[in-house]
């Protein structure tokens, strides 16, 4: 499969383009750096099988510019990865969206976000709305990994919804690969698709039914007591 890895200069793109790159031939770009529509996004989509979208957050833009990156940046790649036939696109949003909740309760993907201002929290959640409405139109089949804080230091084990590299390569793969359930109305596939995605670390926070029943993500990393 050959595979478009946004924001490759991101610790996440790294960890992504070495971890796929065995079975993969990925091609990296940094959406960020691309222009509004223009035909250097379609020539960067010819013959790309998928694409595994997410925003630098890390980057040192002002807010209009993430804003912008968000919303304008994922349209314009959705719309060129539409018009080219790309089969299956994964983006990866964040869990922070839930923050706000108390962490007693038990969120899962059928829960609303309790959106803020902060650009991080706010970029992720209009991205998805982009990405929403473009598979709910069937332009594109659409797979969206709410992530956990990437967890660089395997000895941080008391975090509540953290995610480390093993887990994030392994829920992507399964992302690219699994079979799109069907709808409940008809015998289509499911062209929108949520998933919680963390590791099992000390006081989980977030449930993973849905990411081991449908998606077929199992945590390669646990918490050892």
């Amino acid at each position: 499969m050959r595979i478009l890895i946004t924001s490759d200069s991101t610790d996440m793109g790294k960890i992504l383009t070495d971890g796929l790159s065995f079975e993969n031939e990925i091609v990296q770009a940094n959406l960020c750096t691309l222009p509004g529509f223009s035909p250097s996004i379609s020539d960067l989509l010819t013959g790309i099988d998928a694409i595994v979208h997410f925003l630098d957050t890390d980057a040192k833009m002002d807010v209009s510019e993430s804003l912008d990156s968000a919303m304008r940046g994922t349209y314009d790649l959705l719309w060129s990865a539409a018009h080219e036939g790309i089969s299956r696109v994964v983006f990866l949003s964040s869990l922070t969206l839930f923050s706000k909740y108390d962490e007693a309760m038990r969120v899962t993907e059928t829960w609303r976000p309790k959106v803020t201002t902060a650009p991080k929290i706010l970029c992720n959640h209009l991205a998805e709305y982009v990405c929403r409405e473009f598979a709910r139109e069937g332009r594109v089949s659409i797979v969206c990994l709410r992530l956990g804080e990437l967890v660089l230091d395997p000895s941080q084990q008391n975090i509540d919804s953290g995610i480390y590299p093993e887990d994030a390569v392994h829920a992507v793969k399964r992302a690219l690969e699994f079979d799109l359930p069907l709808g409940k109305t008809t015998e289509l596939p499911q062209r929108w698709n949520i998933f919680h995605v963390q590791s099992e670390t000390h006081n989980a926070r977030f449930p993973l039914d849905n990411a081991r029943s449908t998606l077929g993500f199992e945590p390669t990393q646990r918490y050892q007591r």
